[in-house]
């Protein structure tokens, strides 16, 4: 075998990286790390996302500062419809584990 066939060139499916494996040996002689795909920062596009994620976060509060405000009212209705439901039951006097024996 020449020494080109003892290397092999792979590609990464997932990163692609190119990897040389020695085919003897089964191992990873190099590694090239994928090229980077260059990124410019769009502000535009940074300011719609802040603006959009500023919405969301105001309308999250409101829901929350509405939900507060119908808090009292669902206790308060809880707490009458308990008091409605105890109204009629008698009172007994709870058992406790030494009236038991």
């Amino acid at each position: 075998m020449s020494q080109d066939d003892d290397k092999l060139e792979v590609t990464c499916p997932c990163c692609g990286a190119r990897l040389t494996v020695d085919r003897e040996l089964g191992r990873v002689l190099s590694h090239q790390p994928p090229p980077r795909a260059s990124k410019a920062t769009d502000f535009d596009h940074a300011s719609q996302l802040l603006d959009k994620e500023k919405a969301r976060r105001e309308s999250l509060f409101n829901q929350s500062a509405e939900n507060e405000k119908v808090k009292s009212r669902v206790l308060e209705r809880k707490f009458e419809e308990a008091l409605k439901r105890t109204k009629d039951e008698p009172i007994t006097r709870p058992t406790r584990e030494i009236d038991l024996d």
